[in-house]
């Protein structure tokens, strides 16, 4: 029997909500696959902590979170609460920097039933994985290092940065990703998503990336300056695989490209680095709908999923993956019987139903 202990931060509004629904979800997959139990550690964090604490994570948590063999997270932030700067509360941000999860993974792929904003009918055929660098970019300037300039009142600077080190691991990660995907049946490419045409750091990154790409003779390749890839997610969204590219384009992106497939209450995020994993849903805490059965959890249950295939390749447990497995094709099983209806797509189920359909699927499995 393999157990893992896992952090789990479920933070403000909505946070609560989807963090229950997960757990139940992955409690009913382990149950199936057995081999494994996950133990886990509840720490106390973000916005309504600040507000009542003065701190934005309880003591000893981010160490605490580190011990752990993953990280679980339900969303933090309240539009209300923010820091003498104006910025909102963030203690994941500073989890990343703290434990190096430069691999920000998320899946973006349309489901039966679901809502499609793409009037294409290949638009069904969506299924792509942003690759987002965590830990640099443009946030190199917020979280941990604080390093923005500010000049009086007259003027703010935030520094860009690009290190060789980090990027050649983000890139050999998504270098592997496509390789993984197309073991599976996926096409196998890799898209370089920058700037090179502007900016020497995005040359820089696009630089590192051709000195990569020579070890994974097996993966496509291409590139896409960051705006085309945005034109491109509107035209032809379907025949990208894994893009890969800087923080705050990846953070933009993301969330488009998760509006072509319902929304962000579909959109998955894994936070990985060499030793640990942050796992999250991508949206925010929407506090006006905090206990009222009104979440989408489905964003989370993904992630949760992430998180257990995460945790299968650290321990080596197959019942890990196999239950990771269970989770996803229960929500497109789900989807495709019509049986996943969330109020949040016009639909009649909240999130204990929703919930409890997943785990419905993974139990008939």
């Amino acid at each position: 029997m393999t157990h893992s202990e896992v952090a789990i931060i479920k933070g403000d509004g909505i946070g609560i909500d989807v963090t229950d629904a997960t757990l139940a979800v992955i409690d009913a997959a382990s149950e199936v696959t057995g081999g494994f139990r996950l133990e886990y550690r509840e720490i106390l964090a973000g916005a309504g902590y600040y507000a009542d604490n003065g701190v934005d994570i309880e003591a000893g948590g981010e160490a605490a979170a580190g011990e752990c063999d993953a990280i679980f997270l339900g969303a933090i932030g309240l539009p209300a609460i923010r820091l003498d700067d104006g910025t909102e509360i963030s203690p994941h941000l500073r989890l990343r920097d703290i434990y190096g999860l430069y691999a920000g993974v998320r899946p973006v792929k349309a489901y039966p039933n679901a809502p499609q904003r793409l009037a294409e009918p290949r638009a069904a055929n969506i299924d792509l994985v942003i690759l987002r660098e965590s830990t640099e970019g443009l946030f190199y300037s917020a979280a941990v290092h604080a390093r923005s300039e500010v000049i009086g009142n007259e003027e703010v600077r935030d520094t860009l940065r690009i290190t060789r080190a980090t990027t050649e691991k983000l890139h050999r990660f998504g270098f592997e990703l496509a390789r993984k995907r197309k073991a599976r049946g996926g096409k196998g490419m890799l898209t370089c998503v920058d700037k090179a045409n502007v900016f020497r750091s995005m040359a820089f990154f696009r630089q590192i990336f051709d000195e990569i790409k020579p070890e994974f003779p097996d993966v496509e390749t291409g590139y896409n300056y960051v705006d085309a890839q945005a034109l491109d997610f509107i035209r032809r969204p379907w025949e990208f695989d894994v893009l890969v590219m800087e923080n705050m384009f990846g953070d933009i992106l993301s969330d488009l490209a998760g509006g072509l497939v319902g929304g962000m209450g579909m959109a998955a995020c894994a936070e990985i680095g060499d030793d640990n994993g942050l796992f999250q849903p991508a949206h925010g805490s929407a506090p006006d709908i905090m206990g009222q059965d009104l979440a989408n959890p489905l964003a989370a249950i993904l992630s949760g999923a992430l998180m257990l295939d995460f945790l299968a390749d650290k321990t080596g447990c197959n019942e890990m993956s196999q239950a990771a497995e269970l989770v996803n094709l229960a929500v497109e099983s789900g989807f495709g019987a019509n049986r996943i209806r969330p109020k949040e797509f016009g639909g009649d189920m909240g999130t204990r139903a929703v919930t409890d359909e997943v785990v419905a699927q993974i139990r008939g499995a």
